[in-house]
């Protein structure tokens, strides 16, 4: 679990290090580097997205994921341990401070750091090569990528964005704990629609929370990475075989 220590630094050092530089940069300046990892996190999950075969296998998921999601109440969830953890940890605010305005801002940070983390090819990946062979080079990478990211939303979205590590700790955790029993049952055709399908959640959560466009429930689209693989796989089992559309 070298590689996803490594990346919970990172992630730390970064929130930090935004933190201290968030109070000596301009609203607009804040606004504009949100903004600008907005429009980098809509073209990333739009490249991840491209690289399907089969694009229905993805609508198939995202809208299966969709409602498991909503009937599992994820997003509600992950607000309520956001709004916990603010409660708890986040006692540093100014008396003059609104208070509900300061845990909207927490949940955000925490929301949005969380979900653009876990949601990739690298977290997976990563922690499966990690668990494998002891071989952290890929969440290294994930980890550069992720510690700059802290640093921007931080001075932005406020000291929520730190306490991302903890599903980041438990998810890339759990994978390399597992990677031997993950890389068993899964196959680059799987990989390439969950990354696909991964895409499109980075793009609701750009739409949704760095854009500010539309409010989207982007975390109940999560199982989604998970039916997407089993959708590949059964498609596989009936001699099915993907092609673009």
């Amino acid at each position: 679990m070298i590689g996803t220590l490594i990346n919970v630094v990172a992630i730390l050092v970064g929130s930090g290090l935004g933190l201290v530089m968030g109070s000596r940069l301009t609203a607009n300046l804040k606004q504009t580097v949100v903004s600008g990892l907005g429009l980098f996190t809509l073209a990333l999950g739009l490249s991840m997205f491209l690289k399907t075969t089969n694009s229905l296998v993805v609508l198939g998921s995202l809208l299966v994921g969709a409602i498991l999601g909503e009937w599992l109440r994820i997003e509600d969830r992950l607000t309520g341990l956001g709004a916990f953890l603010e409660a708890r940890f986040n006692r540093g605010a100014e008396a003059g401070d609104n208070p509900q305005s300061n845990q909207e801002r927490f949940i955000r940070g925490f929301l949005t750091a969380s979900l653009i983390y876990l949601v990739g090819p690298l977290s997976i990946l990563g922690s499966i090569q990690d668990g494998l062979n002891g071989d952290y080079q890929l969440l290294a990478v994930k980890s550069v990528l992720d510690g700059f990211a802290s640093l921007a939303f931080a001075s932005s979205l406020g000291i929520g964005v730190a306490f991302s590590v903890l599903p980041t700790l438990v998810y890339q955790g759990a994978i390399t704990l597992l990677a031997t029993q993950v890389q068993a049952v899964t196959t680059s055709a799987m990989m390439t629609e969950m990354s696909a399908t991964g895409g499109i959640i980075l793009m609701a959560l750009s739409v949704s929370s760095l854009l500010e466009i539309k409010k989207i429930r982007a975390g109940n689209y999560l199982p989604a990475l998970v039916i997407a693989p089993l959708v590949v796989w059964g498609l596989t089992a009936l001699g099915i075989r993907l092609s673009l559309p």
